[in-house]
């Protein structure tokens, strides 16, 4: 059972567990949004297809805050508040390496490769890449585990992994960009954590926060 977050007529926000896919692929593996209009249409006991649209998604490895829209009309307000930077979203990563400055501001140029499905960031400006930029702030540390809190002001694929290896603090468990080791679950250690943002229809300031996994890394932090 995946926890539910919030939900009305209008919206289904849930706490993604790392390893699931928010949409289908090649894989074939049953995909987030599968789930939920099963969900949906045994709860309610709807008859006939059930419409449910995806308003952003998150890595597969990802853990977190995931909104996906029960209606066509809820959907496209939602696009429009993500595309307009509407909606504010924290995510917590746990690093191995202490960044050189407690908080700060990334800002690169960053280019998806996606035959590799993997994404390169580079310091200055160039014309096939898109300008990505984050900020950051150290919040506590156990042991070598150092736990950092990341508000991205642009949305790009894989931004907060690859952003955060460009410092030389790679995300735990992160094989792609650049850490030794994976964690047992195969997930990494990043967690879209708090979402807040003006709902679409009923207008009032929705915030929420999707509790912690529990793993060997996130217990620390709990």
């Amino acid at each position: 059972m995946i926890p539910v977050l919030f939900e009305d007529n209008h919206l289904l926000i849930v706490n993604k567990p790392a390893g699931v896919l928010v949409q289908g692929d090649a894989t074939g593996d049953t995909p987030l949004v599968e789930w939920g209009k099963d969900y949906i249409k045994q709860k309610y006991q709807k008859p006939g297809a059930v419409f449910l649209g995806v308003v952003h998604r998150l890595d597969r490895p990802v853990s977190g805050i995931v909104v996906m829209a029960r209606t066509s009309k809820a959907l496209e307000r939602m696009n429009a508040l993500f595309q307009q930077r509407e909606i504010t979203k924290i995510y917590w990563a746990v690093v191995s390496k202490m960044p050189q400055q407690k908080s700060g501001t990334l800002i690169h140029w960053l280019r998806k490769d996606e035959v590799k499905n993997k994404t390169t960031a580079f310091p200055s400006e160039r014309s096939d890449a898109q300008r990505s930029e984050l900020r950051y702030r150290w919040l506590q540390t156990y042991n070598n585990f150092h736990l950092i809190e990341v508000t991205p002001i642009t949305g790009r694929p894989h931004q907060i992994r690859v952003q955060l290896a460009s410092m030389g603090c790679p995300i735990i468990g992160d094989l792609k960009y650049g850490f030794p080791s994976p964690l047992s679950d195969a997930s990494i250690a990043l967690h879209a954590r708090q979402l807040s943002f003006q709902h679409p229809v009923r207008k009032e300031m929705i915030v929420l926060e999707a509790p912690l996994p529990e793993n060997d890394v996130w217990k620390y932090f709990s």
